[in-house]
Formats: C-alpha cells, structure tokens, sequence
C-alpha cells in the first residue's frame, strides 16, 4: 500500500536524481526526473507516493511542494466553531431551608440543648408543620407544648445522661459495621508497599565536567557548556541565537567559523568528560544498574578518545557486563534442561525464543531436544487449544523449520493457524497438501549511479 512523504533532490545525474526523506542526512534512492513536475532542482522538496517493498523503494509519483498561505504562513491557523446556546445561561438553584432531618427521620430540635430554657415555653411553629397539619392523609400526632411535658428535676444548663442505644436488628448494615480504628492505624485495610527508587539509567555525575570547565580559559567556557549540553548543533544554535540578538540591538556579532574550530577544540574532550561520568555513575550503581543501560555505556565507548583512566573504567565495566551476561546465560541453560526434562513444551519455546543476550545461541544437542518434543506434542490427536498456542510458540523461535508435525487436529480453528503458520513452518505445508513456500529472497541492494568526473 502506498504511502506518501516529503522528499528532498540531493543531486541529479541526467535522467536520474537522487533523493532523501525531508531532514534526513543520507540519500535514500533514485528516481526518474521526468516524474518531477517542473524538473527537479535540487534542494528543493517534494510530495512523492512511495511503495515500501523488500529490497528498497519505489516512488511512484511526485508532486509539487504545499505553497503556504500569505495570511498563514505556518499554516497554523486554528478554525473556532460556535456552538449554538439552547436555554438559560444561568441557571438558579436554591437550597431548602432548615437544617435539614436525622437520619432516623426525626427533625433536629435545637431547642433540647438549651437546658436553661424555662418550662412553659413553645417551640415555634414552622411551615412544615403548617402544611403537615393541613393535610388529612399524612397528618401527624400534634406534640404536646413544651411546657407541658415531663421534666425531670434538675439543675438548669444540664443535660440527661443518655440510656444505652437500641440493639440493631438482623440484617441491619450498621451492626456489621465494625468500629473505626485511629487515623494513623487503618485497621483491616493493606498497606501500600513501598516502591523501591532505584536507579534507572546510570546515575550521571559531574565530576570530570566540573574538573575540565576548570581547566578552560574564559573564552573557551561557554563553548564548552554548549558542547556539554547538546553538542555542535547547541553551539551552532547558540551562536545564531545570540547573533540575531546582537544584530537586532545594533551590537556587534562574533565569527561562527572562530566558535566552530574552538568547538572542534574541545569536542574530544568534552566527550571523554561525558563518557567518565556516566561511567562513574555506571559503576556506582552497581547490580542496581539495568543490563541494557550498562551495555550501552559499554558500547558507547567506541565513539571516544579514551585516556589511562577512561580505559580502567571501561575494562571494569566490561568485566561486570560479562558477569552479569554470564550469569544469565546459565539461569537460561537451566531454566531450559528442567524445562526439556519435564516435557514442558511452552516453556521450553519461550525460552529458546527469548534467549538472555543476543549474542546466545541455543547448543545443537538442546535444539534437537527441543524439536523432538515439539514435534512429538504437535499430533492429530493433541487438544486443539494446545496445538495451537504450541504451534504459534513454534513460529517465533529459530528451530521453526526443523519442527515436524505429525498431524492437524480436525478442528477449523487448527487447520486455520496450520494455513496461517505454513510460510513458518514448511512441514505444516506438506501436511496440508500445500506446495512448500521458497526461502525469502535475499535483499537487493539499490546501488547510486555513476557520477560523472571532471576531466
């Protein structure tokens, strides 16, 4: 399925023109320049239909650049749709009145805790009650006046004791409930378990940048703090930055070709001041460190001049990578023999498939193993859940082609996963009647053409 990309002509060689992904630093391929509407220029940047196959990439057709508009010219203008408003702006709730009731339906009456309120005294009456009293279906028994009622005898501003609270009946939420525990002590609820903050990605120190931006002279500093913060591009970008700056104030601009050889100066050793720190912090974190993130401070000591203390440090971490891959390569041979020893079948797929370390390889007698089990368990008469799953392992792994099933479960699930999984596994095709499919082509390499030479 094609897809389309911006394209950028890098060079042109009679009827041919090299091109490249807008932005990117190599050439990518060649194409025709009468499918360029226009000629092609180079540099200049296209719109272009591209078929993605095997060996490389087709375009099938290109055309001409988006133009933007005067008005807009980053086309980022953002189109605001009104929505149409139906019914008030504003809508005004008000709260009732009152303070509302108790839970067991009964009204607060604020007026029992006035204890040196005198007998005699009427409670107010209210609306609700007003209404209530109205009413002929809900009508309520009317209570006696305040006055009225039994008082037992005590001294005024005091309150009754309070008698023992009714038992709850069975099946009532609130008996279950059991009683609450102190804040700090949540009682019958799990703990959260603490998460462990260890390092990541291999903790950088400054150590070597602080010693080297010491050892610089004024103008050499803030190069050399652009080079530690992004390389030549921030250097180059910061230079830009600060020549606009200058132009725009009417001050004087400095030399880009003077900053790029000071640059160039330092580019070495700024590096190697970024390699020893993360390599300090690689060893200071120790087994706490990820296998990749270690191996990739490892390799990544390929790119830089080492000195006598840069290559110490890299012989250390290259004898704890090997520890570590050493390690794991024998957990994954054991892993593996228990796994063949007790006929494990999915375990022993999983295993060959994801082996510890790129560089580890499955021995030639446990892949025989391996496949012998593997063809074993792959019979008519195996559970068709089971052999499809076993037969969906079996693809991922490097022994796919040397498994031999004996059957297919008469299942349409199964002979559906057998269809799907020939290309993988070519004895599943010839079970199935199927012609065997060929090995996949070997990758053509797209050669550039010739360029022509001055004479």
């Amino acid at each position: 399925m094609s897809r389309r990309i911006e394209i950028e002509i890098t060079s042109l060689s009679g009827d041919l023109a090299t091109w490249r992904a807008a932005g990117a630093k190599l050439p990518k391929g060649v194409l025709q320049a009468s499918l360029i509407p226009g000629g092609p220029v180079i540099g200049n940047v296209y719109r272009a239909d591209i078929e993605q196959y095997m060996e490389g990439i087709e375009v099938l057709s290109v055309m001409a650049p988006k133009t933007a508009s005067p008005l807009d010219p980053k086309n980022e203008r953002l189109e605001l749709i009104p929505e149409v408003q139906k019914g008030p702006d504003v809508v005004v709730t008000y709260a009732p009145k009152g303070r509302g009731t108790r839970r067991d339906g009964e009204r607060r009456d604020t007026d029992r805790r006035d204890g040196a309120r005198r007998e005699g005294t009427k409670r107010p009456s209210t609306r609700r009650e007003s209404r209530e009293g109205a009413s002929s279906s809900n009508e309520r028994p009317a209570r006696a006046p305040r006055g009225d009622r039994p008082r037992s005898e005590r001294p005024a501003g005091e309150r009754p004791p309070r008698g023992p609270r009714p038992e709850h009946a069975e099946g009532d939420a609130r008996a279950d409930r059991s009683p609450r525990s102190p804040r700090g002590d949540r009682g019958g609820r799990p703990s959260r378990p603490e998460r462990s903050h260890g390092p990541q990605q291999p903790p950088l120190t400054t150590t070597h940048r602080n010693a080297l931006l010491a050892t610089l002279s004024p103008e050499q500093l803030p190069v050399a703090e652009q080079l530690l913060r992004g390389g030549m591009p921030a250097v180059r970008t910061a230079v830009e930055t600060q020549n606009k700056n200058a132009s725009s104030h009417g001050r004087p601009t400095v030399d880009p070709a003077t900053i790029d050889r000071i640059a160039e100066d330092l580019r070495n050793k700024t590096n190697l001041a970024l390699w020893k720190d993360r390599a300090g912090g690689a060893i200071g974190a120790g087994r706490e460190l990820r296998l990749r993130d270690l191996r990739a401070v490892v390799t990544s000591a390929k790119t830089v001049s080492l000195d006598d203390e840069a290559r110490a440090q890299l012989k250390e971490l290259q004898a704890s990578l090997t520890a570590r891959v050493e390690h794991l390569r024998v957990q994954w041979n054991e892993k593996l023999e228990a796994a063949i020893n007790s006929k494990n079948v999915k375990e022993a797929l999983s295993l060959v498939a994801r082996p510890p370390d790129v560089s580890t390889r499955v021995s030639a007698d446990a892949a025989g193993r391996v496949v012998a089990l593997v063809s074993e368990t792959l019979s008519a008469e195996q559970d068709p859940k089971l052999w499809n799953e076993i037969v969906e392992l079996t693809a991922d792994t490097s022994i796919r082609r040397n498994v031999k099933p004996l059957g297919i479960p008469s299942d349409e699930t199964s002979h559906a996963v057998a269809v799907h999984n020939a290309g993988a596994i070519p004895e599943l095709a010839k079970l199935l009647g199927m012609k065997v499919p060929p090995p996949p082509p070997p990758t053509r390499i797209v050669r550039r053409p010739p360029t022509r030479r001055a004479s």
